[in-house]
């Protein structure tokens, strides 16, 4: 079973896109662990975000660097020789990448080879993690959840990308890590949610937008199913597995991370709970884009991280939502970002 907490204590880990949303609360999360972090990626992409209003960037080693630069990568890689590399940057917005498909391929792809050409060389590298997502399955609208070993696709640019991110690390494995000191691994997660994302085209960031400024939310598909999730229910997946590739090389290979499969849900049974946990909040239909693909039904199969890893969620949906309806309302009331945070990760640690 997995001692996570005790594992990553003094461990030096280097983390790409700890100032996006998930890399926030995960560079958060490890330095609580006392986990020796240093971050790589580009600024924040919104205004607000975690890593501003916790003051990431004075709490661990922080390097403002585009992953597509592999040189600088490179640089810093070996300056901070880590013995952990959980790769997290991304361009990760489905919509967005229909406005840049380019910079989405660059950075997810490219972004990814950098990356592992990175660890290659690094001397006191144990494990890699490269986080992709539940959208790298050729998704076809089926009623059963996803495994591991299903068809990758990918009908917008950033589903493929990150697809193409998955084949590049495979590739990877066989080519050069394979029977190496280094155990690389991939992670598929679902829909995320949790307090201090402010990301456009996000279900909850958009209410918390429209109702704070008392405005109705405007919704274009209320009947699509996703596997909704808490940020910390996906991220410990992620430390959990970094352990056991740490111990055991051989679980190399993707794995996915998502709620029990009665746990998904459609987008108007989500805002209904997040409705119910602000305790108010107004919505209206709104247009779907026909030019712009979105899937209408995604569900992952995490029986394989549940019975080799024991990862189990913690929260449940409900529970889920209303922690990040809570963590928005009590910023607002003057709340510290990082107090919110840390308060979620220690009711986190107790849940069982």
């Amino acid at each position: 079973m997995s001692a996570v907490p005790a594992f990553f204590h003094g461990k030096r880990v280097l983390l790409t896109g700890h100032t996006g949303f998930k890399g926030a609360w995960l560079a958060i999360w490890l330095r609580e662990l006392g986990a020796k972090v240093c971050g790589v990626s580009l600024p924040p992409s919104t205004d607000p975000s975690v890593f501003d209003k916790a003051k990431l960037g004075t709490l661990i080693e922080s390097h403002l660097c585009d992953i597509r630069d592999a040189q600088a990568l490179d640089r810093i890689a070996r300056a901070f020789d880590p013995q952990i590399v959980l790769h997290l940057a991304a361009q990760p917005l489905v919509r967005s990448s229909y406005e840049a498909p380019v910079e989405t391929f660059g950075t997810n792809v490219m972004g990814t080879v950098n990356v592992l050409e990175a660890l290659r060389t690094l001397p006191n590298a144990r494990v890699g993690l490269v986080v992709t997502s539940d959208k790298v399955y050729r998704n076809a609208e089926w009623v059963y959840p996803y495994r591991e070993d299903d068809a990758l696709g990918g009908r917008d640019p950033y589903s493929a990308s990150k697809a193409a991110a998955e084949i590049v690390t495979n590739a990877y494995w066989h080519s050069f890590f394979q029977g190496s000191k280094t155990a690389i691994a991939t992670a598929r997660a679902g829909n995320v949610i949790g307090g201090g994302d402010w990301s456009k085209d996000r279900l909850l960031p958009d209410a918390i937008r429209a109702w704070q400024s008392n405005a109705p939310l405007s919704v274009r598909h209320p009947g699509a199913h996703r596997p909704w999730q808490h940020v910390l229910d996906a991220l410990y997946g992620y430390m959990q597995l970094t352990e056991a590739l740490w111990r055991d090389p051989a679980l190399a290979g993707p794995w996915n991370f998502g709620p029990a499969t009665h746990q998904t849900a459609t987008v108007g049974a989500v805002l209904e709970l997040a409705r119910q946990a602000y305790g108010s909040g107004a919505i209206v239909a709104g247009k779907a884009s026909p030019e712009m693909h979105e899937a209408g039904k995604l569900m992952v199969e995490s029986a394989k991280a549940r019975e080799r890893l024991g990862f189990a969620p913690r929260w449940d949906l409900e529970e889920s939502v209303r922690r990040t309806m809570q963590w928005y309302q009590k910023l607002a009331q003057g709340e510290s970002a990082l107090a919110l945070c840390l308060a979620d990760i220690t009711a986190f640690g107790t849940a069982r």
